[in-house]
């Protein structure tokens, strides 16, 4: 079990990882467009579409990747305080009865926008370039998709925590600086 959890662990990870460069795009398409706007008086027909698809991209396949790395918001004033099996019940329970029926609906509904967008090989509506966005609606259902599958990597830790008290380590990436410093501080100390 505990490979099945790091192989969808690692999958989500290098999804993220790969959906990372839409910043890069999405950063140079911005400054394109505005340079070629403000200095030449010649924007695009294609920048708006354009930057929506790669800022959505990156929005629909960041959801894998921060729940692989628990990097997702969390109330957790009361929450830390528990024990880990009552967290790793807490969570199992919340998984099973919130997150995946929210993830199969965004699955389901998104497998069927999308196949509807082939279908008539959907193209955007918001300027002149009629940019295909079809490609695009494609990543919802995958979202839904890579999210469920790191849901069961989360169920089996929660069952994990629920039987051994403690929870599984997580495959590292990258990390936010104050986790950093305080990791080095421990270290230290």
């Amino acid at each position: 079990m505990t490979k099945l959890v790091y192989w969808i662990e690692s999958l989500n990870i290098w999804v993220g990882r790969a959906f990372g460069w839409c910043i890069l795009i999405l950063t140079l398409s911005v400054t394109y467009e505005v340079v070629v706007r403000y200095a030449f008086n010649a924007p695009t027909v294609w920048a708006f579409d354009m930057m929506v698809q790669m800022y959505g991209a990156l929005f629909l396949m960041a959801g894998p990747y921060a729940l692989a790395q628990d990097a997702h918001v969390r109330g957790d004033v009361i929450y830390r305080l528990f024990p880990v099996r009552l967290q790793g019940f807490i969570d199992f329970t919340l998984y099973l009865l919130f997150f995946f029926p929210g993830m199969m609906a965004l699955f389901y509904y998104g497998a069927e926008i999308a196949s509807d967008s082939w279908r008539y090989k959907e193209v955007s509506w918001n300027s002149p370039a009629r940019i295909q966005i079809y490609f695009f609606k494609t990543l919802i259902p995958l979202a839904g998709f890579l999210l469920m599958l790191q849901g069961v990597a989360e169920l089996i830790r929660c069952w994990k925590a629920m039987r051994t008290g403690q929870w599984m380590e997580r495959l590292d990436d990258v990390r936010e600086t104050d986790q950093a410093i305080i990791a080095e501080a421990a270290k230290r100390a």
